[in-house]
């Protein structure tokens, strides 16, 4: 799994800066193309909110297979099914939204794990991923190097940092600002001392396990606040931005 594996080594790299998008509302095979051209480093295809043709995630996610560019997928939930099923799309890693709990990690390890350290039962393009399909090939090619993000979206997730951060498919902390700020009660507030205290707690939970954090954002302002794992939202908006000047 290059793809992971390359993006991996930069989310390492404390003195390296990780740029991708996430694509909700407009998607096309073809954008994946234009964030390998555009330098971004990964790209993630949103299927929590909308569900884009199946066939054209499966195009997407195979072009960054052939082309070493990492394709990751955020399901619809952390719920075993919807995991597993966003794997057989053929995705280098997962976004995974609303992680709360200890079980809800225990449910991700099962949906990205075949027996019997899972539960997954692998099909689908996400079978490309492998030269064959023994277990140990699984396990090498796909399994050690996936990709997992949880986002804490909730004061429930802040209270399981540690276990969260601590769990052995964890590859890096994120968040979802905007959900985690209307839990705390001070939607949509980014300059609210509730949510920045709040995301200094997941930077802090990671950084003692020696991980990062993705976060989402105006990368200028990112940058500045001491990230280095960044996704710029949804390239639409972008484009609205540039159509108000």
């Amino acid at each position: 799994m290059n793809a992971a594996k390359i993006l991996r080594e930069k989310i390492k790299n404390p003195a390296s800066i990780t740029t991708g998008m996430i694509v909700t509302y407009h998607f096309w095979p073809g954008i994946v193309e234009l964030a390998m051209r555009s330098g971004m480093d990964y790209i993630i295809i949103d299927l929590e909110h909308l569900s884009h043709d199946t066939n054209m995630v499966v195009e997407a996610c195979a072009m960054g297979r052939r082309e070493n560019f990492p394709v990751l997928i955020r399901p619809a939930t952390c719920e075993f099914t919807y995991m597993r099923l966003a794997m057989d799309l053929g995705p280098c890693g997962l976004l995974v939204p609303y992680v709360e709990t200890a079980e809800d990690m225990r449910e991700i390890q099962d949906a990205i794990y075949l027996k019997p350290r899972g539960r997954r039962r692998p099909g689908g393009r996400g079978n490309f991923w492998v030269n064959d399909f023994n277990y140990e090939t699984w396990q090498k090619e796909v399994e050690d190097d996936l990709i997992i993000l949880p986002q804490i979206e909730s004061k429930v997730g802040l209270d399981n940092l540690e276990v969260i951060a601590s769990h052995p498919v964890t590859t890096a902390m994120a968040v979802g600002p905007y959900d985690l700020s209307a839990d705390l009660g001070v939607c949509w507030n980014p300059t609210s001392q509730v949510l920045i205290n709040a995301l200094q707690r997941i930077k802090e939970a990671a950084k003692t396990q020696h991980k990062n954090m993705w976060m989402i954002g105006n990368g200028v302002e990112l940058i500045q606040q001491g990230y280095n794992f960044i996704c710029l939202t949804e390239p639409t908006m972008f484009l609205e931005a540039k159509l108000r000047e």
